[in-house]
Protein backbone atom coordinates (compact mmCIF):
# COMPACT_ATOMS: atom_id res chain seq x y z
CA UNK A 1 0.00 0.00 0.00
CA UNK A 2 1.28 3.23 -0.99
CA UNK A 3 1.18 6.61 1.41
CA UNK A 4 1.30 9.76 0.15
CA UNK A 5 2.01 12.54 2.59
CA UNK A 6 1.64 16.46 2.16
CA UNK A 7 4.21 18.47 2.58
CA UNK A 8 6.08 16.22 4.88
CA UNK A 9 9.60 16.33 6.13
CA UNK A 10 12.07 14.96 3.51
CA UNK A 11 15.45 14.76 3.07
CA UNK A 12 17.78 15.84 0.51
CA UNK A 13 19.40 12.11 0.51
CA UNK A 14 15.84 10.24 -0.23
CA UNK A 15 14.90 13.15 -3.11
CA UNK A 16 18.46 12.53 -4.52
CA UNK A 17 18.32 8.83 -4.41
CA UNK A 18 14.57 8.53 -6.19
CA UNK A 19 15.93 10.81 -8.58
CA UNK A 20 18.83 9.41 -8.67
CA UNK A 21 17.00 6.03 -10.14
CA UNK A 22 14.42 7.77 -12.29
CA UNK A 23 16.19 10.37 -14.26
CA UNK A 24 19.18 9.13 -16.76
CA UNK A 25 22.19 11.02 -16.19
CA UNK A 26 21.20 13.17 -12.85
CA UNK A 27 23.37 15.17 -10.66
CA UNK A 28 22.68 15.13 -7.03
CA UNK A 29 21.43 19.00 -5.71
CA UNK A 30 20.35 20.86 -2.78
CA UNK A 31 15.81 20.66 -2.83
CA UNK A 32 15.98 22.91 0.71
CA UNK A 33 15.43 26.37 -1.44
CA UNK A 34 13.02 24.64 -3.88
CA UNK A 35 10.82 23.07 -1.00
CA UNK A 36 10.95 26.46 0.62
CA UNK A 37 9.34 28.08 -1.55
CA UNK A 38 6.73 25.47 -2.95
CA UNK A 39 3.48 26.25 -2.71
CA UNK A 40 3.15 22.11 -1.35
CA UNK A 41 4.67 19.21 -2.25
CA UNK A 42 3.56 15.67 -2.52
CA UNK A 43 5.60 11.99 -1.52
CA UNK A 44 4.72 8.83 -2.37
CA UNK A 45 6.17 6.02 0.59
CA UNK A 46 6.21 2.11 0.26
CA UNK A 47 6.76 1.59 3.84
CA UNK A 48 9.58 3.97 4.82
CA UNK A 49 11.30 3.90 1.19
CA UNK A 50 10.64 7.09 -1.51
CA UNK A 51 9.26 6.02 -4.14
CA UNK A 52 7.50 8.88 -5.83
CA UNK A 53 6.92 12.65 -5.75
CA UNK A 54 5.81 15.79 -6.75
CA UNK A 55 5.92 19.50 -6.58
CA UNK A 56 3.84 22.44 -7.28
CA UNK A 57 5.64 25.36 -7.41
CA UNK A 58 3.52 28.85 -7.71
CA UNK A 59 3.53 32.48 -8.75
CA UNK A 60 2.21 33.60 -5.29
CA UNK A 61 -1.12 34.52 -6.68
CA UNK A 62 -3.89 31.97 -8.88
CA UNK A 63 -1.64 29.93 -10.85
CA UNK A 64 0.69 26.93 -9.75
CA UNK A 65 3.17 24.59 -11.91
CA UNK A 66 3.96 20.99 -11.51
CA UNK A 67 7.16 20.55 -11.36
CA UNK A 68 9.85 16.91 -11.12
CA UNK A 69 6.59 14.31 -11.29
CA UNK A 70 8.85 11.31 -10.52
CA UNK A 71 8.03 7.88 -9.73
CA UNK A 72 10.91 5.19 -8.90
CA UNK A 73 11.42 2.77 -12.03
CA UNK A 74 10.50 -0.25 -9.83
CA UNK A 75 6.76 1.41 -9.00
CA UNK A 76 6.17 2.68 -12.38
CA UNK A 77 2.63 1.87 -14.31
CA UNK A 78 1.13 1.03 -10.82
CA UNK A 79 -0.85 3.88 -11.01
CA UNK A 80 1.39 5.97 -8.51
CA UNK A 81 2.54 9.10 -10.43
CA UNK A 82 -1.07 10.26 -11.22
CA UNK A 83 -2.05 9.75 -8.04
CA UNK A 84 0.77 12.10 -7.07
CA UNK A 85 -0.96 14.84 -10.03
CA UNK A 86 -4.06 14.30 -8.58
CA UNK A 87 -3.41 14.79 -4.70
CA UNK A 88 -1.50 18.25 -5.09
CA UNK A 89 -4.41 18.98 -7.62
CA UNK A 90 -7.02 18.33 -4.85
CA UNK A 91 -4.56 20.30 -2.50
CA UNK A 92 -4.05 23.23 -4.27
CA UNK A 93 -8.34 23.97 -4.66
CA UNK A 94 -8.46 25.21 -0.84
CA UNK A 95 -5.53 27.21 -1.15
CA UNK A 96 -6.88 29.54 -3.50
CA UNK A 97 -5.33 28.19 -6.71
CA UNK A 98 -6.97 28.56 -10.13
CA UNK A 99 -4.55 27.24 -12.95
CA UNK A 100 -1.84 24.48 -12.74
CA UNK A 101 0.59 23.92 -15.24
CA UNK A 102 2.83 22.13 -16.38
CA UNK A 103 5.76 21.17 -19.07
CA UNK A 104 6.27 18.26 -20.15
CA UNK A 105 8.22 16.17 -22.74
CA UNK A 106 6.08 14.90 -26.03
CA UNK A 107 6.48 11.03 -24.27
CA UNK A 108 4.28 11.96 -21.32
CA UNK A 109 1.58 13.81 -22.80
CA UNK A 110 -1.03 11.16 -22.64
CA UNK A 111 0.16 10.57 -19.37
CA UNK A 112 -0.54 14.69 -18.57
CA UNK A 113 -4.21 13.64 -20.63
CA UNK A 114 -4.77 11.21 -18.82
CA UNK A 115 -4.38 13.39 -15.27
CA UNK A 116 -6.76 15.88 -17.05
CA UNK A 117 -4.63 18.55 -18.56
CA UNK A 118 -5.11 20.07 -21.68
CA UNK A 119 -2.71 21.04 -24.67
CA UNK A 120 -1.77 24.53 -24.85
CA UNK A 121 0.79 26.89 -26.70
CA UNK A 122 3.36 27.94 -24.44
CA UNK A 123 6.59 29.56 -24.83
CA UNK A 124 10.03 28.19 -23.83
CA UNK A 125 13.51 30.72 -23.50
CA UNK A 126 16.46 28.93 -22.12
CA UNK A 127 18.67 30.93 -20.34
CA UNK A 128 21.64 28.80 -20.70
CA UNK A 129 21.53 28.37 -24.35
CA UNK A 130 21.62 32.03 -25.27
CA UNK A 131 24.35 32.60 -22.91
CA UNK A 132 26.69 30.31 -24.09
CA UNK A 133 27.13 28.30 -21.14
Amino acid sequence: MIDYRLSAPITNAALNDLFGAAWDGYQQRDFAAQLKHSLLYVCAYDGARLVGFVNLAWDGGAHAFLLDTTTHPDYQRQGIGAELVRVAVEAARPRGIEWVHVDYEPHLAAFYRRCGFQHTEAGLLNLREISGE
